[in-house]
């Protein structure tokens, strides 16, 4: 009896070991290990915590198109960011930290260009309090999804939108470098 009981515990351990992880945690926060987007099969480039002066602010994760290395993050390829947040914001807070990230990474013409865009964006933000998730999915010719916990607050149009708005946490000058590093998986 005993050699079929380690025998069957063997089997398990082995399954277990082989079995790929169906989500990833960081803080105590899971995210899944891929995302699907109409049609785009996106996978997870890495998970971050961001802390904005000493507290823990959210974590997130970066997914990606199957087979698109993270140098190209900020062309025109489907991408997801998912943010977790610790704490409470008033929605009415997300649009001047938008447009001052976005100020940094973009030159002033095409923020001009963008600014329709970009107010329209920070109009969707709701308050959000801690387990809340806002997502950004970017699917090329579709445009840019802003959702909270997963129920869709709008679409804005536009790769050049969406690279502004990825670059708020993926441009040269990110609201975090650590956070950068942690969802490009560096």
């Amino acid at each position: 009896m005993k050699p079929l009981v380690f025998a069957s515990l063997f089997i398990l351990a082995v399954n277990i070991a082989i079995t790929p992880a169906q989500s990833v945690e960081i803080e105590g926060i899971k995210f899944s290990e891929t995302f699907k987007a109409e049609g785009k099969n996106l996978r997870l480039i890495g998970v971050g915590l961001l802390r904005y002066w000493g507290f823990k602010a959210y974590s997130g994760a970066l997914y990606l198109e199957e087979g698109i290395p993270v140098d190209e993050v900020l062309l025109d390829r489907a991408k997801r960011i998912e943010l977790e947040y610790f704490r409470t914001i008033k929605g009415e807070d997300f649009g001047p930290a938008t447009d001052k990230s976005i100020i940094r990474n973009v030159d002033a013409q095409k923020y001009k260009r963008l600014r329709p865009q970009i107010d329209y964006h920070n109009s969707l933000y709701e308050d959000v309090q801690p387990g809340d998730r806002y997502s950004l999915t970017y699917v090329p010719d579709l445009g840019t999804e802003l959702a909270l916990n997963g129920e869709p607050k709008g679409i804005i149009e536009g790769a050049e939108f969406a690279q502004a708005v990825f670059s708020i946490w993926l441009g040269p000058d990110p609201i975090n470098n650590s956070f950068k590093k942690q969802v490009l998986g560096l």
